[in-house]
């Protein structure tokens, strides 16, 4: 389950202040099964309709029924469905994860989120950002460096207050091992905020990482329930 919590706590952006030494680039692990891009179809999901309904079970009808859906295209996301309740629904891949990680270039890589309305101003346009730029053929370090500038220098908006997610897909691929994960919130605070949130403790609801490249602390609660509703239970081994 690290492997997993790894990717989800490093799949996602948020412009906060931590120390600019984090931000230094890193290559992906050489001894990663995906070394280097694959080709843009691999990533690409044939049936728009299809990549639209999968990024609606992110969460909950009652949510994603009203929410902005994009799809990911060969330079990237675009708007199928406009929305009207602030929410936007997505699906990601691989490369809203950390570029070190090992996963960083899985073409398998579906992640379906829905972020809530500021999280969708403040968040989501960062991811969308690190998309065109792999899509425009950059370099791990090339994201990087760029991402760094852009909030370093204001051009990505600030995070919002209350920017939360959430990845409730029983349709979720979210590594090689294991392929899905629990149902589950998100929740992007600035700077070091496990301890005010208590997380990680024992009988702690709450699991968090530091998100260092990205800037931000990213906190994670297991719900009971997959967005359809059906009950979640976790596998024995986990």
């Amino acid at each position: 389950m690290k492997n997993t919590n790894r990717f989800l706590v490093t799949s996602f952006l948020a412009p906060v202040a931590m120390a600019c030494a984090f931000l230094q680039p890193r290559a992906v692990a050489a001894d990663s099964p995906y070394p280097t891009m694959a080709s843009v179809d691999q990533y690409l999901m044939p049936d728009a309709s299809e990549e639209v309904a999968l990024a609606r079970t992110a969460a909950p009808q009652a949510i994603s029924a009203g929410a902005q859906v994009m799809v990911l295209g060969r330079h990237g996301y675009s708007t199928a469905v406009k929305g009207r309740n602030g929410f936007l629904c997505l699906v990601e891949r691989s490369w809203g994860a950390s570029t070190d990680d090992p996963q960083f270039w899985n073409p398998k890589i579906r992640s379906p989120i829905c972020f809530n309305p500021p999280a969708a101003r403040t968040l989501a346009p960062l991811y969308l950002t690190k998309t065109r730029l792999v899509l425009a053929g950059k370099s791990p370090k090339e994201i990087v460096q760029t991402i760094a500038s852009d909030l370093s220098d204001g051009h990505s908006p600030a995070l919002a207050p209350g920017a939360m997610s959430y990845m409730m897909s029983k349709k979720q691929y979210l590594g090689d091992q294991p392929k899905a994960w629990h149902p589950h919130l998100m929740f992007f605070v600035p700077g070091d905020a496990a301890k005010s949130w208590g997380a990680d403790l024992p009988g702690s609801p709450i699991m968090a990482a530091p998100d260092p490249e990205e800037r931000a602390t990213i906190l994670m609660v297991v719900v009971g329930h997959w967005s359809d509703g059906t009950p979640y239970a976790p596998p024995m081994h986990q």
